[in-house]
């Protein structure tokens, strides 16, 4: 049985679908103003773990992400300047909508390929905010109708107060809570924690550059109604589990589900789950304070942005991860041994599996099921790595298998055989046979000190589609990329 961390609950629940074996899962999006930073990556190796945890579990998983390209202001309450429009002034862009979606679509396109790179799967269904407007506004509609909004000049609000299990999700106490610490005060809310559904082009958003008609004026969206409305139109009104980094609980899914409540009458996400930060020495990682690490800074420094998701994995998504280049490089060195080990292990003759095999197949199962625990199934498959009583062609389908939730890319590995300089390690087999002889041949030149005739085998060990790797101890032959 799958258990995960409800945080509405603060407990771990068993997992059950609402409809057979469909998963409902909304996952919040960026907000395309800038480049995302390994600290917000980290959310989505979290969510790409779930999701294919749930895959692995015979789940299908029907996965909606947000795009954000409007009303997400400085403060994730209502003040501020929208971020889109901060982008166009840091950029010296045109204030105008092109320059707006311009932007928004430069800083999609860098958070798709920032996807790729961590292997993290793409969501079925992609929502930009601007492309659901009339959704929003109905959304508004049905709120008011329900009895929990008022307008004012400056905009339509969200009555808090009237909404009993509002504090629920962030725990929130509302009677001490004080304007200017959630939020900031503003003279026409009614509660210091009501927040704007529909903001109107009055006072600081009165050249607000994108704006549509409504039935309260000329206005743009409130941040948080975007995903009520989205996830309701595309995931049916029944969610399964909704995810986002933690600092979405007090405000931005908060209100999200006070939204649902007060426009179904239900409630209608059943799991809300949530990543914990990444964190430098000095704090965690700030885009208003331009403070930030992206994957490709890694990249820049020639690190690959697969080991960032395998530091993620050593790292229970509820806890804490302190980010340095030191752990980094650990989890490099990780990567590339367990990468290593696989390429050795595919090069296996193939041998009948035994009971242990499929011991180690329930073994992981339970550990990754209890809440994602990627620390204990990692250090799983580096005991089963060690495991001198399993052949290496089970170790080598044990890591296949772990890894249609590790996520990182085993399958693609190619083949790499080890030629001892005294003895083959693995014995080739068809056309191969040649390059072991080959091999075995120029390394009796080498020994022997006829460099001349070594490199002549060399190069007609490449010209077969071979690399070579001589080492102190051993030569490693692998197949070209």
């Amino acid at each position: 049985m799958l258990k995960l961390y409800n945080t509405l609950t603060r407990k771990k629940e068993n997992f059950q679908t609402l409809k057979d074996n469909k998963v409902h899962l909304y996952t919040c999006g960026p907000t395309v103003y800038w480049f995302a930073h390994i600290g917000n990556l980290r959310t989505y190796v979290f969510e790409d773990i779930l999701k294919r945890t749930l895959q692995y579990n015979d789940f299908e998983v029907k996965h909606v992400m947000n795009i954000t390209d409007v009303g997400h202001l400085t403060s994730d309450a209502d003040s501020g300047e929208d971020k889109m429009i901060k982008a166009l002034k840091r950029e010296g862009k045109e204030l105008n909508q092109k320059s707006i979606l311009e932007i928004a679509n430069y800083y999609t396109k860098a958070f798709k390929e920032d996807l790729k790179n961590l292997n993290i799967k793409e969501p079925d269904v992609w929502c930009k905010a601007t492309e659901y407007i009339q959704e929003q506004i109905d959304l508004v509609k049905k709120i008011i109708e329900s009895g929990y909004a008022y307008e004012t000049d400056k905009a339509v609000y969200f009555d808090t107060l009237k909404l009993k299990e509002y504090p629920e999700l962030g725990q929130l106490d509302l009677e001490n809570l004080k304007e200017g610490s959630r939020v900031k005060k503003q003279k026409d809310k009614k509660n210091p924690t009501d927040f704007a559904l529909w903001i109107k082009l009055k006072g600081e958003h009165k050249n607000h550059i994108m704006n549509w008609d409504s039935p309260w004026g000329k206005g743009f969206p409130g941040w948080h109604v975007e995903c009520s409305a989205m996830s309701i139109k595309n995931l049916e009104g029944e969610i399964d589990i909704h995810c986002g980094g933690i600092d979405h609980i007090p405000v931005h899914h908060t209100n999200e589900r006070a939204q649902n409540i007060a426009s179904t009458g239900d409630e209608i996400v059943r799991f809300w789950m949530h990543g914990e930060f990444l964190i430098l020495k000095d704090g965690k990682m700030s885009k208003s304070k331009g403070k930030i690490i992206t994957l490709k800074d890694l990249q820049k420094k020639d690190y690959n942005p697969l080991a960032y998701r395998y530091l993620c994995l050593g790292a229970h998504y509820r806890s804490q991860l302190t980010f340095s280049e030191k752990s980094l490089r650990a989890a490099e060195n990780g990567l590339k041994n367990i990468q290593e080990r696989t390429k050795r292990f595919k090069a296996s003759p193939k041998t009948n599996k035994t009971p242990q095999f499929k011991k180690y197949i329930k073994e992981f199962k339970k550990i990754i099921n209890n809440d994602l625990d990627t620390p204990k199934a990692l250090a799983l498959a580096w005991r089963i790595i060690k495991d001198d009583s399993i052949s290496n062609f089970e170790k080598y389908n044990l890591l296949l298998e772990f890894d249609k939730v590790f996520g990182l890319g085993l399958k693609k590995l190619k083949k790499e055989y080890v030629i001892k300089l005294e003895a083959g390690e693995y014995e080739l087999s068809g056309k191969d046979v040649n390059i072991y002889k080959l091999v075995k041949k120029r390394n009796k030149y080498r020994k022997e000190k006829q460099f001349k005739k070594a490199k002549k085998i060399r190069k007609k060990i490449n010209k077969q589609g071979w690399e070579i790797e001589d080492q102190k101890k051993e030569t490693i032959v692998r197949k070209k990329v």
